[in-house]
C-alpha cells in the first residue's frame, strides 16, 4: 500500500490509523526515505522504525507515545 496523501505540514504519511477498527497501516517506503538520521547505522534505523510504530499505536489508542512505551520511546535518538 501507498499513503493517500501528505499531512497538512507537507510531511509524507508514515502510517494511517483506523481507530474504530483499532488498526494501523504502516508505509515502509516513507518511513525509510523521509527520515533524516543523524547517524545512518543499524541501531538508528531500527530505532526510527520502532519510534514510528510506537507513535502510530499511541495514535490509535489516543495516548502519549511515552506512556505506551516509556523505556523504548526515543524520538530523537
Amino acid at each position: 500500500l501507498l499513503p493517500k496523501g501528505e499531512l497538512a505540514d507537507g510531511v509524507p504519511r508514515m502510517w494511517t490509523t483506523q481507530r474504530a477498527e483499532r488498526r494501523v497501516i504502516l508505509y515502509r517506503l516513507p518511513i525509510e526515505k523521509s527520515t533524516k538520521l543523524h547517524r545512518n547505522d543499524d541501531w538508528h534505523r531500527r530505532n526510527n522504525i520502532e519510534t514510528c510504530i510506537i507513535e502510530a499505536i499511541a495514535d490509535v489508542l489516543d495516548i502519549d507515545p511515552y506512556d505506551l512505551a516509556p523505556n523504548r520511546y526515543f524520538p530523537h535518538a
